[in-house]
């Protein structure tokens, strides 16, 4: 049984016009292509087998990029793209390909990134509710979503129970998208 997630990604808020060249590629080389050649290392050995399931972790920043965040947004919406195309290549084997949009998610990364947008001497749970409600306010559980809960709908999508779901963009975003479809 093969199960791959792809997880590795980095981001930072940055003024859009101060994102260089370097940076631009450094999060596209990161955050897509390191999924991107996992996906052709292990799909083969998957379509072989008939049965296997490639996740990759995109973000609500896909699809309501963040303005002080679109060099990390552009990764995230061409996971998105990636997924799906290779959900085609996958096809008839028995091998899922989807993307997992995740909302703001309640990391040490994510804590960091908040106490730059906040007044850092806030207590944390404080700090998490202005952050949410000053630079996140659509989200509809106006809280971070705890790492268990994204790992809830990967379990789910890596299951058996998910042969059918493949070559879609499935959200556990607290609500924070605001469509009806991804």
């Amino acid at each position: 049984m093969d199960v791959l997630v792809n997880n590795l990604g980095v981001f930072g808020p940055r003024p859009a016009l101060e994102i260089s060249d370097d940076e631009w590629r450094r999060y596209f080389e990161i955050n897509v292509l390191a999924g991107v050649r996992l996906t052709r290392a292990y799909l083969p050995r998957m379509r072989d087998r008939g049965w296997g399931r490639i996740l990759y972790i995109a973000s609500d920043s896909a699809v309501v990029v963040p303005a002080e965040m679109i060099h990390y947004g552009m990764s995230k919406t061409a996971l998105l793209a990636v997924s799906r195309g290779f959900a085609k290549e996958a096809a008839g084997s028995g091998v899922t390909v989807n993307s997992v949009i995740a909302g703001p998610t309640h990391t040490g990364g994510v804590e960091d990134f908040v106490y730059e947008l906040v007044d850092r001497d806030l207590p944390w749970d404080e700090a998490q509710r202005v952050f949410m409600r000053d630079h996140r306010p659509q989200s509809l559980i106006q809280r971070l979503i705890e790492p268990e809960e994204i790992a809830n709908l990967v379990v789910y999508l890596s299951s058996e129970q998910a042969s059918a779901t493949t070559g879609g963009a499935v959200r556990v975003d607290g609500g924070y998208v605001d469509s009806i479809l991804p």
